[in-house]
């Protein structure tokens, strides 16, 4: 079963409670989304492991019920 945009959200807001957070569906399928996250906690970091970051906020749904995530991180 897919991922919907708020459980995604809130596995995101859980580790970075600061973080501005948009979600689109793709392909309106529930499957295929587009994130930003926006948050301090960024600040300073390669954008490489900004992005671990998240995908570790997602505690291993990434690949499983998550099938394909576009991510895109950034500081306020």
């Amino acid at each position: 079963m897919a991922m919907s945009a708020n459980e995604i959200e809130a596995y995101i807001r859980q580790a970075f409670p600061d973080a501005e957070v948009k979600i689109d569906d793709l392909a309106g399928d529930g499957d295929h989304y587009a994130c930003t996250v926006t948050s301090e906690a960024f600040r300073g970091l390669p954008r490489v492991r900004q992005h671990q970051l998240v995908y570790d906020a997602l505690q291993g749904h990434m690949g499983g019920t998550l099938h394909a995530l576009a991510l895109r991180t950034a500081t306020p």
